[in-house]
């Protein structure tokens, strides 16, 4: 076929590929566009609006035909979503190499990327649609819920909340697409209620249906109405609501709304994904198609709304932060002066955890089986006993997480410890406690992998908010250590011009040679983010790279110099 069709990644220990190294890539790469995990599938479009796991079906069809004859010494390069080559390489070098979106710096903006796009020469890989290891909207979840959990402790020392929980608490966002969808689910499971507004009833009785969200309110009173009643009972509730928040923000604070925490995970990044004030959603995508300009800036102008209402109520008392979608900078760039007056999450609650190396460490079961994915979350359990957080994490995520396509999991380990879960992963394939192989990856939003000042660069304190060099480092030792597929990509969740960012899968098969890269790997990768955050002054840092090994070329001679 060369047109959109249904994509289901294959389960079960049978190969189409040359090995379970191409095969993982094959399954990951159709697992992304499966309609269970794909915001669009027949567009190939898996999240954040635009982001896409080919450039079109032609060249889907083409990286299908090419991982299935891959030699194991053979190396697919992709260009933005299309296979462009295959080059002898090693049994240590990846199987595919990935380049997504990258523009050169005069030349990396919408307008650009846009021209480049119609032409057919490019594509926008978000962050893990165009490296093939999206997962649905569990992948987001445990940042999202590890940032509330650090909102409650925050609240919980100004004296709110109940026992550093979000109980007794109303939190208002707006966004349920693919990233935005955890943030119901992670705020009732620190406690919380959480008032969601999206324009897309898809999107609301989508997460509905995969238990992430309880309920649709009818109307703005009948939420708010359900929202304090869970509240004021210390009951977890999250509640969707149709609408755009350009609107129901200003009215919500206007009315002086019983709000505690607001952030927002719209589109807000790519303009032409969000919905201006006065546009019909139905017709939404014909208007931003034949008129992107006169769009973009209908969508700018809705976002300093927006934005600002998030101001107003941060200025009444709420907690106000920036989920990383770029609406603070779309709402300058439409003259709002006091955009950038609420934090970042990263600085504000998720920078401590970078400086030790933590981040997303997720994994996916090549079987189709829920039962591996069980067999990893007690291994995870018997490694790390004295975690209790992520003991916490692991139960409710078993209990509560709806798998979406190919069963997987999501936990945020740190240096010394990915590489631990990493080899007794593949020690439980070869040993057949699991049915079959995982391909074992993380977010690109990762400690040692971003440069993007408006969200995991944000404030950082020497000032390097921008230095694009260390997610280029990271994707280079991932090569060079062994990474089944290795991807750099711009743009990602921030949009055209705001980021640079890297990403890794690493595939446990069993094989000795696959230990001996998963220990590499996972390894030299969380230790890029203790390096970085090290070269930036962060005293953690310090303490983390001299307290497990790390060595840091500029700290080495420097005591017998003195």
């Amino acid at each position: 076929m060369s047109g959109p069709r249904p994509v289901r990644a294959p389960r079960g220990t049978e190969l189409s590929a040359r090995g379970w190294q191409q095969e993982a890539a094959l399954r990951m790469l159709q697992n992304n566009l499966d309609p269970e995990v794909a915001e669009h599938p027949d567009q190939l479009v898996v999240y954040g609006g635009t982001g896409k796991a080919a450039r079109d079906w032609r060249s889907f069809d083409a990286m299908v035909r090419t991982l299935t004859t891959l030699k194991q010494d053979e190396t697919m390069l992709v260009q933005s979503g299309r296979p462009v080559g295959v080059m002898q390489t090693h049994e240590w070098a990846p199987r595919v190499l990935i380049a997504n979106s990258n523009l050169v710096g005069d030349w990396a903006n919408w307008e650009e990327f846009r021209r480049l796009e119609a032409l057919g020469l490019t594509m926008y890989g978000q962050m893990t649609a165009g490296s093939w290891i999206y997962i649905g909207t569990q992948g987001i979840l445990q940042g999202t819920y590890e940032t509330f959990a650090a909102v409650a402790a925050k609240l919980h020392s100004m004296g709110k909340g109940v026992g550093g929980t979000l109980a007794g608490t109303i939190t208002l966002t707006a966004g349920l697409g693919g990233m935005g969808g955890a943030q119901p689910l992670a705020v009732t499971m620190n406690d919380g209620v959480a008032l969601c507004i999206d324009c897309d009833p898809r999107a609301i009785e989508r997460r509905i249906e995969h238990r992430y969200l309880d309920v649709k309110a009818d109307n703005l009173q009948h939420a708010l109405q359900l929202a304090v009643e869970a509240r004021d009972q210390r009951k977890p509730l999250s509640i969707g609501l149709l609408g755009n928040a350009a609107e129901l923000l200003p009215q919500m604070l206007a009315e002086g709304a019983p709000i505690d925490i607001v952030t927002d995970q719209t589109s807000a990044h790519d303009p032409l994904a969000y919905l201006p004030v006065g546009v019909d959603f139905a017709d939404m995508a014909a208007y931003a198609a034949e008129k992107p300009a006169d769009f973009t800036q209908r969508a700018r102008e809705s976002m300093a709304k927006h934005v600002e209402a998030m101001v107003g109520f941060m200025d009444a008392g709420a907690e106000v932060f920036d989920y990383g979608n770029s609406i603070r900078g779309e709402a300058q760039l439409a003259g709002y002066q006091r955009a950038f007056a609420f934090p970042g999450f990263v600085p504000a609650y998720i920078r401590p955890l970078f400086a030790e190396g933590k981040g997303p460490f997720r994994w996916a079961a090549l079987s189709g089986d829920p039962a591996d994915i069980a067999a990893t979350d007690r291994a995870i359990l018997d490694l790390f006993p004295e975690n209790e957080s992520l003991a916490r994490w692991i139960k409710l995520a078993g209990e509560r997480v709806h798998f979406q396509g190919l069963p997987a999991r999501i936990c945020w380990l740190g240096y010394g410890e990915r590489d631990k879960a990493g080899e007794r992963f593949n020690e439980m394939v070869a040993d057949g406690t699991l049915k079959a192989p995982l391909a074992i990856g993380r977010d690109h939003l990762d400690c040692g992998s971003v440069a993007s000042p408006y969200r995991e660069t944000e404030a950082m304190k020497d000032g390097s908010d921008a230095i694009a060099d260390w997610p280029l480092l990271n994707a280079m030792v991932n090569v060079a250590s062994g990474a089944s597929w290795v991807s750099l990509h711009h743009g990602g969740g921030v949009g055209m011009g705001r980021s640079i960012h890297a990403g890794q899968v690493t595939v446990a098969d069993g094989t000795p040679l696959a230990g001996e890269k998963i220990r590499r790997v996972l390894t030299n990768d969380p230790g890029m983010g203790v390096i970085r955050h090290v070269d930036a002054g962060y005293e953690r840092a310090d303490e983390v790279a001299a307290e497990r090994g790390v060595r840091i070329p500029m700290r080495e001679g420097e005591g017998e110099r003195a």
